[in-house]
């Protein structure tokens, strides 16, 4: 394609998604809420992908990727396996484009993602809940398919097409002293990371939850360390830092700050009682790690910009209940 750009993702090609998928994806609002403000200690601002298509961040980079696909390569459609928001998001991008879908998803996998991608016009493939799974079975229907391989994280377009948040949040909101983003693979994180480069002056963060830690002991190894048995409330970060992702994330992201399942659905809890925002345990992890004591320790810190990731709550499977906020 004449727009293709450099394979490696980098603020360059974060620029071009922005101009590729406008008028594609919401331009997604900037909340503010007071009483967040009080409890953090500092002027927060939210960026709410919880109200993107599909209801989270990933249509950005899965409409990124289907929008550089060749036409002949567009034809034979296009294979991922996700645990939700990802393949919700490939499965709406590729019926955009007029061409198949087939998603690889863990039988765990919240059901009110699985009737989403099927609802889209997808054909999903369930498989066991395990990584290898999930590669195996996506190998298995690439070969069947003769498709192209859109993984949920770590690939360029995917990572380029998620940094538009960063450069829209830029766009919307002045002088901002960091952004706070939740890490799974890292796609978005690393993307805004690579947005960050056009605002020297604002510090990126990631959020994590601590059962599913391995961006934060990566970071403090220096070196990527895969996911073993990760175990949280929040499904969408699960999965290990990519290839492409863990460089992003060593270099341009200050700090990993790792948050526990009760003060998730407790952040979850508070954004939907005071904030008036449906998210899921996912989405509010960057608002656990705002309030978390740790990230309230460092200097500096006056505007901070908090990335809402996703809203596709299981309605059957909510926390509430296990937390009380005291609100």
């Amino acid at each position: 394609m004449s727009d293709a750009g450099p394979r490696a993702p980098n603020l360059d090609s974060v620029r071009a998604a922005a101009r590729r998928l406008e008028g594609v994806v919401h331009r997604t609002p900037v909340v503010t809420c007071r009483a967040l403000d009080e409890r953090a200690g500092r002027q927060l601002f939210l960026k709410c992908e919880n109200l993107q298509k599909v209801g989270a961040f990933k249509f950005r980079g899965a409409s990124n990727a289907i929008l550089r696909l060749p036409p002949e390569v567009a034809r034979r459609g296009v294979v991922t396996h996700s645990s939700g928001n990802h393949a919700q998001a490939l499965a709406l991008a590729a019926r955009s484009r007029g061409i198949a879908a087939h998603i690889v998803m863990p039988t765990t996998a919240p059901r009110v993602k699985r009737r989403a991608v099927e609802g889209y016009g997808a054909e999903v493939y369930p498989c066991e809940p395990t990584l290898e799974a999930r590669e195996r079975t996506a190998a298995e229907v690439l070969e069947r398919t003769g498709g192209t391989l859109v993984p949920p994280y770590d690939h360029p377009d995917v990572i380029s097409g998620q940094g538009t948040l960063g450069l829209e949040l830029l766009e919307q909101v002045a002088d901002l002293d960091a952004i706070v983003a939740p890490v799974g693979g890292g796609g978005l994180v690393g993307g805004v990371a690579l947005a960050a480069g056009a605002a020297p002056g604002t510090r990126v963060f990631a959020a994590e939850p601590a059962g599913a830690d391995d961006a934060a002991r990566s970071k403090a190894a220096g070196r990527r360390i895969l996911q073993t048995a990760p175990d949280t409330v929040a499904d969408g970060l699960l999965t290990s830092l990519g290839e492409l992702t863990w460089p992003i994330l060593r270099d341009a992201v200050e700090e990993v700050i790792t948050v526990t399942d009760d003060e998730i659905v407790d952040a979850m809890r508070w954004i939907w009682e005071r904030a008036k925002l449906v998210v899921e345990p996912s989405g509010a992890v960057a608002v656990a790690a705002v309030l978390s004591e740790r990230f309230r320790g460092i200097p500096g810190l006056e505007r901070v910009a908090v990335v809402l990731s996703g809203g596709n709550v299981d309605l059957d499977r909510l926390p509430f209940g296990r937390s009380e906020t005291g609100a």
